[in-house]
């Protein structure tokens, strides 16, 4: 005889909860990392630990009701309704969120309603319109390290943007910094320290689900290939084993096919005029040093009119082309579009955002809004084409060859939705009359049937010959016929008693039962059959889907290029000129976002090649060094970009990368100092600026001691003319430095002067040849607020310092002498000795000889 086996302890516990808590735990089990949002009638319901979170991110009611197990259950809830806006304040605060709904019906349910997962909604994978920014692109990026490099693939989910790049270990948190994701998945096991600094968030994947063949195998099914050859990324294999745990990651979340995601293209970072993260921070593209979205480059030049066109310029700003056969023809269409303001009457105003609702389309979450949106939109396209039927440039004829809308969806989607539907689904009012014969029906049961009552009752008195028999309808009772009580003996056998009221009778018959169970279930029937012709609308769109993303991509590029022409002739921008020759010449150059807050702006030049190579900024603080280097930077950044510049003119040679080091911050969370920082983003650029590279440092070697920061400040102007031969400009309030140009003559001393008037003092801002003979640091100092008493007890000791070394005879030391470093302590004969020495001029043979000789010393 068998032994009974005895329940395990897990299932002793759960057979201890409620049939409706087992439910909610079993799901939650599947999701453990995610908020569990559990449908309940008109509520999503979050309990235990989920309700505890939620209560605390979204500001919600913490309640505990019942028990389950013996413990009171913690209860928060949102209203079905209102979901969409908690929903988007958790997503901002990077938290992933499983979205439990009742698939059963309530009533014919025996127990708890099934319930299934239905989506999930990360960080990186929304497409909602409510839940996202439409100026900012949505990016999920997927990591793997393999073969000594790093793989990337990133996607955006709301416009089906798949994208693999490989680069070195050493440049992730630039490229993180470059792409600015909403999530990060990557392997357990991976380690880096870009990833610890992240903020982020990130989801950890087993490394089993980055292996490459199960990655080849999703991405060749996805785009129905035999390979990947087609793509240009078959060799790519750290960057595929990405891109096939973020494809397998996606269609996790979506539960559905991602037919939008269509293709796969590799991206060379070498395509683009490289930014690290530092120069993306300090010249401010997108926001500014203090985390704000103005005033910025982006917010100035951002006059686009759609939100597709809004991310593709930020995307633009953050990824400046280095071909510049590109960037010409956008200035080229850039030209055209400002000759008789023909920017200006482009109907882009009108259009919907076409990229992220043909995705929408493609996941069938699209709402009724939407597609009429769509509708309206591709309405508006042939307008669009039309205005550029005559366009002489290259680019403005190939984004007019793209606006061709596609007939089908125009037709489908005029016929088959309102023009102005319902916000949602259920409520109905979605599908257009005269789409469906059925639908049409149905409606007419739910509008028109007080006309079927009184052709009906008007027949039923003359079948009866009783002429005042009434047959009405009220919301308890339904339809009936109503008679006197005397009428009623004489009632035909047909009429079955409804009702028995103090003077009349009500009765039902066997056809006005059938027409009222139609009119009742009307409603019902009409809302399941428009959910029913929507989802076939949004199946018959399926086929167009690259037709519409090219409709987007033309409109948001054209948008764009409009947007530039606009500024050019509101601020007063040129077009540059790209030259064969190396360097930079900028005639009156203006920063384009102070220039905007303050008035007037003074203009200024530069010239920068291989025979002024760098130049040496003097001045005052607050004289404009900082601003005066930032905007050479800009401007050559938006020239890049197919922008014009805030110039009288620009030529500009060939330029690779802009790499900065500007202003102080320290990194406490990841245990760097401000000095340390400084240092680290000085290093990066000695490794990787070339001599087609702009450089800008500011005050290099300001966080330690005087001499120590000078002796680094020359050391590294020193490297950056002799080694890395970078275009450059070097900002000091080291006045010693100056003189590095009496030792290098491709460097050369700029200054910004200031004025004394009074007790003020008047900055010039403008650039002069030359040095600074004037620091004017107690004048700042006193426009900053330094109360008086310590401005004049500075001025006091400052004037003592100068009367020494007056009398020292020694008004400006040269601090790089022996004497400067140590006037007091003769330098040892082997030094001396050494100092005549250059070993790389030096045989083997005489190199022995000159140790020899220094041993005599000893």
């Amino acid at each position: 005889m068998s032994k009974i086996q005895q329940p395990s302890a897990h299932e002793a516990a759960a057979a201890s909860h409620t049939p409706m808590m087992r439910q909610y735990l079993g799901l939650k089990a599947q999701h453990p990392d995610m908020l569990l949002f559990y449908r309940m009638g008109d509520f999503y319901e979050l309990f235990f630990e989920d309700a505890e979170k939620a209560s605390r991110l979204l500001g919600i009611t913490l309640t505990h009701r019942g028990s389950s197990n013996g413990q009171p259950i913690k209860m928060a809830g949102v209203p079905y309704h209102a979901a969409e806006g908690y929903l988007a304040k958790l997503a901002k605060l990077g938290e992933a969120v499983a979205i439990c709904e009742q698939i059963g019906d309530p009533a014919t349910s025996k127990g708890p309603v099934d319930r299934q997962v239905a989506r999930i909604l990360t960080p990186g994978t929304l497409t909602d319109t409510a839940l996202l920014d439409e100026s900012r692109d949505n990016q999920l990026l997927s990591i793997f390290q393999a073969e000594g490099v790093i793989g990337l693939a990133r996607l955006n989910l709301a416009s089906g943007t798949f994208i693999l790049s490989e680069i070195a270990v050493g440049l992730l948190g630039q490229e993180i910094e470059r792409i600015a994701p909403s999530e990060i998945l990557l392997a357990d096991d991976f380690m880096h320290a870009a990833i610890g600094l992240s903020k982020v968030a990130k989801k950890r994947l087993s490394p089993w689900q980055f292996d490459f063949d199960s990655a080849f195998n999703t991405l060749t099914k996805q785009f129905n290939t035999y390979d990947l050859n087609g793509f240009g990324c078959a060799s790519l294999n750290p960057a595929i084993c990405a891109a096939g745990a973020l494809l397998d990651y996606v269609k996790h979340t979506q539960r559905t096919t991602l037919p939008h995601i269509n293709a796969i293209s590799v991206e060379v970072t070498s395509a683009y005029v490289q930014l690290d993260a530092a120069t993306r921070r300090n010249l401010e593209i997108d926001m500014t040093l203090r985390g704000e979205a103005s005033p910025t480059l982006y917010s100035l030049l951002n006059t686009t009119q759609t939100a597709m066109g809004a991310r593709l310029l930020r995307h633009w700003l953050h990824h400046p082309l280095q071909d510049r056969n590109l960037v010409m023809k956008r200035h080229e269409a850039v030209a055209e579009l400002i000759q008789n303001n023909s920017y200006a009457m482009l109907p882009l105003k009108n259009i919907g955002d076409i990229e992220r609702i043909t995705a929408r389309i493609a996941l069938k979450t699209a709402r009724p809004r939407d597609l009429s949106g769509l509708s309206a939109s591709l309405q508006q396209l042939p307008l669009l084409q039309a205005q550029l039927q005559n366009s002489q440039t290259s680019l403005l004829q190939t984004l007019g060859s793209s606006l061709t809308p596609p007939n089908a969806v125009a037709s489908l989607l005029t016929t088959a939705i309102k023009a102005e539907p319902s916000v949602v689904l259920r409520e109905g009012g979605v599908i257009a009359d005269g789409y469906d014969a059925e639908l049409d029906e149905l409606r007419a049961l739910q509008n028109n049937h007080g006309e079927f009552l009184l052709q009906y009752e008007a027949a039923e008195k003359a079948r009866t010959g009783i002429t005042n028999l009434k047959v009405e309808y009220n919301s308890v009772h339904g339809f009936y016929i109503e008679m006197s009580r005397a009428q009623a003996e004489t009632a035909p056998a047909e009429y079955r008693r409804r009702q028995t009221l103090k003077n009349v009778e009500r009765f039902i018959t066997p056809e006005l039962k059938a027409f009222e169970d139609k009119v009742l279930s009307a409603n019902d029937r009409a809302l399941a059959r428009e959910k029913l012709l929507f989802a076939e609308v949004l199946e018959k769109l399926m086929p167009f889907i690259v037709a519409l993303q090219t409709n987007a991509g033309a409109v948001a590029s054209l948008d764009v290029l409009s947007c530039f022409a606009e500024r050019a002739e509101t601020l007063n921008y040129v077009a540059p000129e790209f030259i064969t020759e190396a360097g930079i010449q900028i005639v009156n150059g203006r920063h384009p976002v102070v220039e905007s807050i303050a008035q007037p702006f003074i203009a200024n030049d530069v010239v920068l090649n291989p025979y002024r190579q760098l130049l040496l900024i003097t001045g005052p603080n607050m004289g404009g060094k900082s601003t005066f280097m930032r905007q050479t930077a800009l401007i050559v950044l938006l020239a890049h970009c197919g922008c014009y510049v805030p110039a009288s003119s620009a030529k500009i040679g060939e330029i690779d990368r802009i790499m900065t080091r500007i202003g102080a911050s320290d990194d406490l969370a990841g245990g760097r100092s401000t000095f340390m920082v400084e240092m680290t983003e000085t290093a990066n650029i000695l490794h990787n600026a070339t001599d087609k590279s702009l450089v800008l440092l500011d005050e290099i070697g300001r966080g330690t001691s005087t001499f120590d920061g000078l002796s680094l400040a020359w050391a590294v102007a020193k490297q950056l003319l002799e080694k890395n031969r970078s275009y450059t400009l070097f900002a000091t309030h080291y006045f010693e430095l100056t003189r590095i140009v009496d030792e290098f003559k491709q460097a050369a001393n700029v200054h910004l002067d200031a004025v004394e008037h009074g007790h003020n003092i008047v900055f010039m801002h403008k650039v002069e040849e030359g040095a600074a003979n004037q620091s004017y640091g107690l004048q700042v100092a006193q426009l900053a607020g330094i109360p008086k008493s310590v401005v004049a007890s500075a001025k006091r000791k400052l004037l003592q310092l100068e009367n020494q070394n007056v009398a020292n005879n020694n008004a400006q030391v040269d601090l790089f002498s022996s004497e400067a470093i140590a006037p007091e302590i003769v330098l040892h004969p082997v030094v001396n000795a050494l100092e005549g020495v250059n070993p790389d001029d030096l045989t083997p043979k005489q190199a022995l000889e000159v140790l020899y000789h220094l041993k005599t010393f000893v």
